[in-house]
């Protein structure tokens, strides 16, 4: 009886064996219902943006730098929040004792995001600008973290940043800030709206500069408090 049985099973192995043969054999060469021929591709005038199946393998074009920035700068968005910085950095630049923001100023912008700030100080003739950020956005963010910039002391002559709510460590951001900004440089602060008690937090966080100036401004539609610090000059 057992020996009927081992070779009932062993025709069941070999049977089952070979249909899983076959059947490989046929979704090797045997072409998906899912996947378009060259005859139903080349009667069709659709375009296909993305692939159906595993068949799909159109070519799609990689999107070069420049092209993917010139598509990005060119939406409103973009343009809105540039000229709403450029109109900023106009008005610090015409107030009255900094003397700042020329063709000579070396600027740093830290956690610059896709970078509208530098377009911005470009925009206003300051060619020497760096933005930096943890995700780099070329060519006009570089990737640093704010919390360890990799420059010298002292080798920049403004220092700007609107996100100083979103560091980590607010301490440890402004003083890599403060300290890579020369003695008798700027560094100006831009936050959400706050009152006076949080316009004195934001001035406890520096140790090399004093207060200039505090004032609302509206930036991109938001209402935003600007604080002005001057790195102080040794005697």
């Amino acid at each position: 009886m057992e020996k009927h049985i081992k070779i009932l099973l062993n025709r069941l192995s070999c049977a089952s064996i070979t249909i899983a043969t076959l059947t490989l054999i046929l979704l090797i060469t045997k072409t998906p219902e899912t996947c378009l021929s060259s005859s139903s591709k080349s009667s069709s005038n659709s375009i296909i943006k993305f692939p159906k199946s595993s068949c799909d393998y159109t070519h799609r074009e990689l999107v070069s730098i420049d092209k993917k920035n010139k598509r990005i700068w060119s939406t409103n968005d973009w343009v809105k929040k540039v000229k709403s910085l450029t109109e900023l950095f106009h008005e610090i630049q015409n107030q009255v004792g900094l003397r700042l923001l020329n063709n000579y100023t070396k600027a740093l912008c830290v956690s610059a995001g896709a970078g509208h700030e530098v377009m911005a100080l470009n925009q206003l003739g300051v060619i020497d600008v760096t933005g930096v950020e943890l995700i780099e956005s070329p060519p006009l963010v570089s990737r640093a973290d704010p919390h360890n910039l990799p420059f010298f002391d002292g080798v920049f002559d403004f220092g700007f940043t609107a996100h100083l709510t979103e560091a980590l460590f607010p301490y440890r951001f402004i003083y890599e800030l403060e300290r890579t900004i020369r003695s008798g440089g700027v560094v100006v602060v831009v936050v959400e709206e706050c009152n006076a008690d949080e316009l004195g937090e934001i001035k406890s966080l520096f140790n090399r500069c004093h207060f200039v100036s505090a004032r609302n401004v509206t930036l991109a539609g938001l209402r935003m408090t600007q604080v002005i610090m001057r790195n102080r000059v040794p005697p």
